[in-house]
């Protein structure tokens, strides 16, 4: 049986919070550049020691404390975003990434009140790390998503890999929520928990390495990296300087390379204003290569996209689907515009593409496309996937400057090669620019902050992942389930941990 425990003084409470505090900041060191996956589970253990003695408001302030922790030292580069690149002063830039913090802190304050609210101390060790993975769904898709800093996130490299292709990044925390509770009971003698960690942990020996095989042969690919100065972009020298540099590592390149691509708005200007340099572009291309480049389109309605096109051999386009809110649109935007310089960069609003576009098609390749943002987003990429044999991903990043931002985004791009078994190229303004096998290993890579060309192979993939297939659904479920264990039981003992 398990053993009561009084509930927390003041003091206790106070430590509590501290500790949560902390534990954010340990999930943010999971991450890249850092890369300290094996702190996962301490985290998750440190909310959840406890985390029954205390009432459902106490609970909330908790995981609140956590959520400051993770976003406050894991999303810093908002502050970078919005003082550096936005042109706001210090105090009112500290103000805002202050905001955004407690903001996103709720989240984690939500779901742990829910938790209080609906579960007791019975099977706890289970219904706990559902609940923290609901909350991550929660986060993806609550108030149009911000699935940044998963727990599963951190695994592209660790033991557990090979479950990605499995289930996906949700299942990879699910993993890592029940390795930090399961650590608890440990920690109180219930030996029998032992045997649930060892299989999690174990089971990815017995796993097949790739479920994906080659379609046909590797075909060189050049991702060029203008690196770009961000202040300048969208000024009449920044357009001169976009269009010469990429006109001359385009030129550049050897006439073997298959497909050269632009990362997202290479060129600062609308594809009507674009067209005459990129004809010129195409006229010295080798007749085999294909050019893709991230551009920004107005169509006949005077609507505004965040666009991949082609030029030489290649078929159709694509409009970017989830857009970032401040970013790409702006929310409120009678009450915010011209409120705060942020709010008014020299960009249009941008509307997003329609679902479930077809897979471009260039240099004999059938192309999955993801604009920036979107390769955050594991199940839009998954169906992505499940019609493509390679994955592209362009991007600004920037925006971040030389923060762990652009680190933490490429390792969510190396994690959806793997989640499905497919190449990824990535093609950004100043880093980082890679391409990614489909184990997630980087292949080749660019530094950062150099304006330079990289070349190298990617091969076309049939077959899909068991995640391709099903997306994360299942392991949404399972989590349910998980936590429904829990329902019911709050009444039966006193608060124990």
């Amino acid at each position: 049986m398990t053993q009561a425990l009084p509930p927390p003084s003041r003091g206790q409470r106070l430590l509590g919070y501290a500790i949560a505090l902390i534990a954010g900041l340990l999930t943010t060191l999971t991450a890249s550049p850092f890369e300290l996956w094996w702190l996962g589970p301490v985290a998750v253990a440190l909310i959840y020691l406890g985390i029954h003695t205390l009432t459902p408001g106490q609970a909330a302030l908790k995981g609140w404390w956590y959520g400051v922790g993770l976003f406050g030292s894991g999303a810093s580069w908002v502050y970078v975003s919005i003082h550096d690149y936005g042109y706001t002063g210090m105090p009112l830039a500290l103000f805002l990434t202050a905001l955004f913090v407690a903001a996103m802190a709720l989240f984690f304050a939500v779901w742990l009140w829910l938790y209080r609210r609906l579960c007791g101390p019975r099977l706890a060790a289970l219904s706990f790390a559902g609940a923290w993975v609901l909350g991550e769904v929660l986060r993806t898709y609550a108030f149009t998503g911000f699935p940044w800093l998963l727990l599963g996130s951190a695994h592209v490299d660790s033991p557990l890999a090979a479950w990605a292709p499995v289930g996906g990044v949700y299942l990879l925390s699910l993993i890592t929520a029940l390795s930090g509770t399961l650590l608890v009971e440990l920690l109180h003698r219930r030996w029998l928990a032992a045997a649930p960690i060892a299989l999690m942990w174990l089971a990815p020996l017995a796993l097949p390495a790739q479920w994906t095989s080659p379609a046909g042969e590797p075909r060189q690919v050049a991702l060029l990296q203008g690196n770009l100065p961000q202040e300048l972009k969208w000024t009449p020298e920044g357009q001169r300087m976009a269009a010469n540099t990429f006109s001359d590592l385009t030129r550049e390149q050897d006439d073997d390379i298959d497909l050269i691509v632009w990362p997202e708005a290479a060129l600062p200007m609308l594809e009507e204003d674009a067209r005459p340099l990129l004809e010129r572009v195409q006229a010295n291309l080798a007749p085999d290569t294909a050019l893709l480049t991230g551009i920004l389109q107005r169509d006949d309605d005077d609507l505004f996209y965040n666009a991949v096109i082609g030029v030489g051999d290649v078929e159709g386009q694509y409009r970017k689907e989830h857009l970032v809110p401040f970013g790409e649109y702006l929310p409120f935007d009678s009450l915010l515009r011209g409120a705060i310089a942020f709010f008014d960069l020299p960009m249009p609003a941008m509307t997003p593409g329609p679902a479930r576009q077809a897979p471009m098609q260039a240099a004999g390749l059938t192309i999955g496309n993801a604009i920036c943002y979107e390769i955050i987003y594991a199940d839009l990429v998954a169906q992505r996937a499940r019609h493509a044999d390679v994955l592209l991903t362009v991007s600004n990043d920037t925006w971040f400057g030389a923060s762990i931002g652009p680190h933490q985004h490429f390792q969510m791009a190396r994690l959806r090669a793997l989640e499905n078994g497919r190449y990824v190229a990535r093609a950004t303004s100043n880093g980082v620019t890679a391409i990614i096998d489909p184990q997630g290993r980087v292949t080749a890579q660019l530094p950062q902050f150099e304006t330079a060309s990289l070349t190298g192979e990617v091969t076309p993939m049939q077959g899909l992942t068991p995640f391709t297939r099903s997306g994360s659904w299942p392991t949404w479920l399972l989590a349910a389930l998980l936590m429904v264990a829990g329902l019911g039981f709050k009444r039966q003992s006193k608060p124990v941990a």
